[in-house]
């Protein structure tokens, strides 16, 4: 285990390592740069993401890409009404061995290390609870039995912002299990055409590889909670925070003390992505939006004057 960040040599070489792994990326995904910077901000601090978007942006194709870079086990769970917690956990089934019947666990798709949790608020609450704690614990129980998960471990959400008939919000007791929500907007023009040229001509999607190990990646887990940050950056990210308790015309519920611990983490990662030994108040205010805009919850006023979550962070930050 690395005990100090400067034992690491060539931290600066990071950077390198992580543009390879976009690069990588891009075999398959264009454009959406900072969404996949915010999807490897999230696998850096060991933590859960919700992405939000309307269909067809691609972010099942983004998940899996790069689930395969960073060559980690993916797997898919489509949320439906009709999907129970077995479904996703596992369940005991009965074998019969040498005329003896015995229970045998098998294991649901939560085993493995990237769970992409397709349209989370489609399933009913029982089954949204069921994630609760692999998100949390890193395990599951069933019965008195209790299953550790394989590090890394992390759930990508996904939900649709359109057509919410039909569907269970997210508590905000499990909206705050993830680090950040990450919007998930449409192309540039650009894009979007290279996107028209490469998937209508007959070559297949080229492959990728995979550039880390799981090893790498739990001791780049280590070390971004070891990047220095100076005590008026970290006073500077707390009283952004603590702004969402007391702008009471714009804010009706503020951040919990979780949105402290995740904005500082956050920014860890973000410097250590672009190889820097140390947290700027940029990283702070450019990972204030994905951390804290679904840990607020706007009064009506804000609400009423046609406020987003991002345009009252935008003024907290401001002042």
């Amino acid at each position: 285990m690395v005990k100090n960040i400067e034992n690491v040599r060539n931290i600066e070489k990071l950077k390198e390592t992580f543009s390879n792994v976009t690069k990588e990326i891009s075999k398959v995904i264009v454009g959406q740069e900072e969404v996949i910077e915010q999807v490897l901000i999230a696998i850096l601090c060991d933590a859960n993401a919700l992405l939000e978007s309307y269909p067809g942006l691609g972010k099942t194709t983004m998940v899996k890409t790069i689930s395969s870079v960073l060559d980690l086990k993916f797997s898919r769970i489509q949320n439906t009404p009709d999907l129970m917690p077995s479904d996703i956990i596992g369940t005991y089934v009965i074998e019969e061995d040498k005329g003896k019947k015995m229970f045998r666990f098998q294991k649901g798709p939560i085993f493995a290390n990237i769970i992409l949790a397709d349209e989370i608020n489609r399933a009913t609450p029982k089954t949204q609870s069921a994630l609760l704690e692999a998100m949390q614990e890193k395990q599951v129980t069933v019965g008195n039995q209790t299953f550790p998960l394989e590090a890394p471990f992390f759930v990508l959400a996904t939900q649709n912002p359109i057509d919410m008939e039909g569907t269970y919000p997210l508590p905000e007791a499990q909206v705050d299990r993830f680090l950040l929500k990450i919007l998930v907007a449409y192309p540039k023009f650009d894009d979007e055409m290279e996107i028209i040229n490469r998937f209508t001509k007959e070559e297949a999607v080229r492959e990728v590889k995979s550039l880390l190990s799981k090893e790498s990646l739990v001791l780049l887990q280590q070390l971004t909670r070891q990047v220095p940050i100076a005590d008026d950056i970290k006073k500077r990210a707390l009283e952004v925070v603590a702004k969402t308790r007391t702008a009471k015309d714009l804010i009706e519920y503020g951040a919990s003390p979780r949105a402290s611990i995740g904005l500082i983490l956050a920014a860890k990662a973000k410097a250590l992505l672009n190889g820097r030994k140390y947290v700027s108040a940029k990283d702070i205010e450019d990972m204030a939006y994905p951390v804290l805009r679904h840990r607020i919850i706007l009064n009506f006023k804000a609400e009423r004057d046609g406020k987003t979550a991002d345009d009252v962070i935008k003024e907290l930050l401001k002042n």
